[in-house]
């Protein structure tokens, strides 16, 4: 089967370069081994990956330090990222056409890391082995994440896919992945009832619904404990923006609420076909701990959203707008801005809100 034809209307801008690729499926924490203890922890590190080693391996890295040269200088193995710039395809095309006879080598490969790294949870944990966590990738495109999300031990990994002719592609090259793959709307599934164990998200996002995604993972915050995803440069700033930035906004205090943020690196335009004509930026959100806000978490969101509604008035102006004139009673912050309040600030303005609309 041809390469599929990226979609303006689905946002598509499909990834190339195999070192992004490696990098972004780096990025995701794995699964765990019950009651392993320090010694699981020193096996896993900073990363929590029960099998990091092998997944290191398996990745195409070399050594024990190749993870910390791939986080240093962005790519892993200098010959391989030579041979991608001199030839015009990583490992000479194999992994990402999937169609020569090198292609098919590659997919034989694949298909047996995958037989092992796809096995039940329930099976691995009567074995006492690692217990792989389900990972989502929104977006699966032509497979160039996917392939390396499959080949980890330590995660299941499904896809959501809404384009007919992507998921065709998936199909033909991963037929072992096919089981798995979820052709249809991201933003209109069930993740409780398919993930009721809970999930990570990971994926190249289409940029025209980038922010929707987020706001359906902060719908499933109970769910979801980390989403690693690569979106537009500005939109990545903006989650990741802390107050008193012009950046800063509705996303960031809602995401900030619940997740840790952290901006991972920037990715050009040249790595995607069609390139895009903005540049991209890979995050990561790790659940913060946060199980409850301490006030009413409806109109904590009401709160903040009314707040950014006019981001050049002062908050008096803006809240009164949604709920009234309180009476004419006054709160402090009402003569700042939204930027300039922090997740705890809103909280607070959310009970006084709560106390004084009529």
């Amino acid at each position: 089967m041809s390469e599929v034809r990226a979609k303006k209307a689905l946002g598509q801008h499909f990834l190339v370069d195999l070192n992004i690729a490696r990098k972004i499926c780096d990025a995701l924490s794995g699964g765990e081994r019950p009651g392993a203890g320090a010694a699981a922890d020193a096996r896993t590190g900073a990363d929590g990956c029960a099998d990091a080693e092998t997944r290191t391996r398996v990745a195409g890295y070399a050594g024990a330090g190749a993870e910390a040269r791939t986080m240093a200088a962005g790519s892993a193995d200098a010959g391989a990222e030579a041979r991608t710039k001199a030839t015009g395809s990583a490992d000479a095309g194999a992994e990402t056409r999937n169609g020569d006879g090198a292609g098919m080598a590659a997919d034989a490969r694949l298909a047996a890391d995958t037989a092992a790294a796809g096995a039940p949870a329930a099976a691995q944990e009567e074995r006492g082995g690692a217990v792989p966590c389900d990972v989502l990738e929104v977006g699966c495109g032509m497979g160039v994440l996917t392939q390396y999300l499959l080949r980890r031990g330590d995660i299941t990994t499904y896809g959501a896919e809404i384009d007919p002719e992507s998921v065709g592609y998936l199909h033909a090259h991963f037929p072992e992945f096919a089981p798995r793959l979820i052709e249809g709307d991201f933003l209109k599934m069930n993740l409780r009832e398919r993930f009721p164990r809970g999930l990570k998200i990971i994926g190249n996002f289409p940029y025209n619904i980038s922010s929707q995604i987020f706001f359906k993972v902060l719908e499933n915050r109970d769910l979801v404990p980390e989403c690693v995803g690569m979106i537009q440069k500005e939109v990545a700033v903006r989650i990741a923006e802390p107050p008193g930035s012009k950046e800063y906004g509705i996303l960031s205090v809602l995401l900030q609420a619940w997740y840790d943020i952290e901006y991972l690196f920037t990715v050009n335009e040249t790595v995607f076909n069609p390139p895009p004509k903005v540049k991209s930026a890979v995050i990561r959100l790790r659940r913060n701990g946060v199980g409850r806000l301490g006030c009413d978490e409806a109109l904590f969101v009401k709160v903040v959203k009314a707040s950014f509604g006019q981001r050049r008035k002062m908050i008096r102006n803006s809240l009164r707008a949604v709920f009234g004139d309180f009476g004419g009673a006054e709160h402090p912050f009402f003569t700042q801005r939204a930027e300039q309040l922090s997740v705890a600030d809103f909280v607070q303005l959310t009970d006084w809100v709560a106390a004084n609309r009529k």
